[in-house]
């Protein structure tokens, strides 16, 4: 299997008042088709600023995002309406990202609609009832309401809207943040099984590190709109680089009391500001290890050992 998506230097700034901030700040990515990429980091960090440029729900400032081999930031509004059934994302908020006045069925059938997949409303029907089966919901709910549903419930009805059109790649915006842990557990096996079955391929994006181990083949972690450290999931746990990974990890909670933890001391210092940044690493005001050579230039993210790449001055040092 190949590379689905990849991103080159891609980056989205936005205007304000004070400068540009940097949401999104020369980005590399790349997804392995039929695989799932973690993007992990704190709130603020531009992980879902970056998947809503891949999708261009909001328009790059610059880069590249090649979608099976063609740049699609160079697609016509045209070309890029016919890429939507191929790219799909699932919301954060389950209830927020549905139209309080439309049921189950007409959530589901409304990409059907709106695309002209079916041109009759028997096979439209035929589609959504086959779409509510796939992601684990009653028929019975069908003329159900989203405040009539729980959370779970409404998330899989996300689900199935965005696997409607048949995509091959999804962005899936912290989909069990705002569920209870219990359910957390059951949509992510519901997206493990069906990316098996559809062989989808994922874009997931979380705050956290427990469920990106969970689903995720890679990682990539995001600090202040820079990817910082990216590599296979068990060797980023295993064999976290950056000091901010080593951290994140380190927040981790844990019931053996005799594994052996990584130093869980907080960080410290102030957060550097992501409008008009300086060249220089911008976790060097709360890095234990940071020294003047740390500011004045940016770091790319180097491989230091086979697959995993990290943007540290520590590790440049070293190879």
């Amino acid at each position: 299997m190949g590379i689905l998506l990849e991103t080159v230097n891609l980056k989205k700034y936005f205007k304000t008042s004070s400068g540009l901030l940097h949401a999104v700040d020369d980005v590399s990515i790349s997804v392995e088709e039929g695989k799932t990429l973690g993007v992990v980091g704190e709130s603020g960090c531009g992980k879902s600023t970056l998947g809503r440029v891949i999708l261009r729900l909001l328009e790059a400032t610059d880069g590249k995002v090649i979608y099976d081999g063609v740049n699609i930031l160079e697609y016509s509004h045209r070309e890029m309406r016919k890429m939507r059934s191929a790219m799909q994302i699932i919301f954060q908020d389950p209830y927020s990202s549905l139209n309080p006045r439309m049921t189950v069925e007409d959530l589901i059938a409304h990409p059907l609609k709106v695309n002209h997949v079916y041109k009759n409303k028997a096979d439209i029907d035929r589609r959504t009832h086959e779409l509510m089966d796939l992601v684990g919901l009653a028929q019975r709910t069908s003329k159900s309401y989203p405040h009539e549903l729980d959370g779970g419930r409404r998330q899989r009805i996300g689900i199935a809207r965005a696997l409607a059109l048949e995509p091959r790649f999804i962005v899936c915006d912290e989909p069990v943040s705002a569920l209870d842990v219990s359910i957390q557990a059951q949509i992510l096996n519901l997206m493990m099984d069906l990316q098996d079955e559809l062989h989808l391929t994922y874009m997931f994006i979380t705050h956290n590190m427990a469920v990106v181990k969970h689903i995720s083949d890679r990682i990539a972690v995001m600090y202040l709109g820079q990817c910082i450290e990216m590599s296979e999931t068990q060797e980023l746990f295993d064999n976290p680089k950056h000091p901010y990974t080593r951290a994140l990890l380190s927040a981790i909670p844990r019931i053996d009391i005799d594994h052996e933890q990584l130093q869980s001391a907080p960080i410290q210092g102030e957060l550097t500001s992501p409008i008009n940044p300086v060249p220089g690493c911008r976790f060097a005001k709360r890095c234990p290890h940071a020294t003047e050579a740390c500011t004045g230039r940016d770091f790319q993210l180097r491989e230091v050992e086979p697959g995993h790449f990290v943007a540290c001055r520590l590790y440049e040092e070293k190879t």
